[in-house]
């Protein structure tokens, strides 16, 4: 297995662990990484041997210290890429995911420290993900919840967007959930858990599936 690779398969696995608080199951990592049980099985065997991570054949997957350590230092080094390349080169939010799969493997861990300096270490990305320090540790960060569980005749601000598929992106984007947006909460409707937001003084209907890919926080006293 390449060092990519293994750095991109802790990764996936961490942060699927993080969400879940707990092993994640061979299926939801197979659906997640587009290929096969068996690749996933085989692959975590071998990360197994090498003490990256703890596989329970019917619990599933986690990291350990040492594997986690690895997964941190990419992730850490993803994010604040994606920071400098929307900060200090002009890159729009749904274009810096992919550039920063590409330079996450290649930087050393002094340039990432002299980015996160010249960018007076930021604490999220640009799609609200917190970015973990040097020493592996994340930000203490305010409250978020899944869009999907917000309360009627409440306002919410959107607080992250997941920003693994461009297309989703640019979806969000055009109906203007992005970082910082304020949102009120005027209908549910019960048959398809579709919302009924109001964003900028005009109504839009989010699905389901769409409250799913963003998260909110709510918004005191408004």
């Amino acid at each position: 297995m390449s060092t990519i690779s293994k750095e991109n398969y802790l990764k996936a696995i961490f942060i699927e662990e993080v969400e879940r608080n707990s092993h994640v199951p061979v299926n939801i990592l197979s659906a997640k990484l587009g290929i096969s049980q068996a690749a996933v099985s085989d692959m975590s065997k071998k990360l197994a041997n090498e003490d990256l991570l703890d596989y329970q054949k019917y619990k599933g997957l986690k990291t350990t210290q040492k594997g986690r350590n690895i997964a941190l230092d990419i992730i850490r080094k993803h994010r604040l890429w994606e920071v400098f390349l929307t900060n200090t080169l002009g890159y729009n939010c749904d274009e810096v995911h992919d550039e920063a799969e590409m330079l996450e493997h290649s930087t050393s861990t002094k340039l990432i420290n002299k980015i996160e300096e010249f960018l007076n270490f930021p604490i999220l990305d640009p799609h609200g993900y917190p970015i973990p320090d040097k020493n592996g540790n994340f930000p203490n960060t305010r409250e978020i919840i899944n869009f999907s569980q917000v309360e009627v005749g409440k306002f919410y601000e959107v607080a992250r967007v997941n920003d693994e598929n461009k297309e989703v992106m640019n979806y969000l984007t055009k109906i203007g959930i992005v970082l910082g947006e304020k949102l009120f909460i005027e209908n549910s409707l019960e048959f398809d858990k579709t919302l009924i937001v109001k964003i900028r003084g005009n109504s839009i209907a989010i699905s389901s599936q769409i409250s799913e890919i963003f998260s909110v926080s709510l918004v005191e006293g408004a």
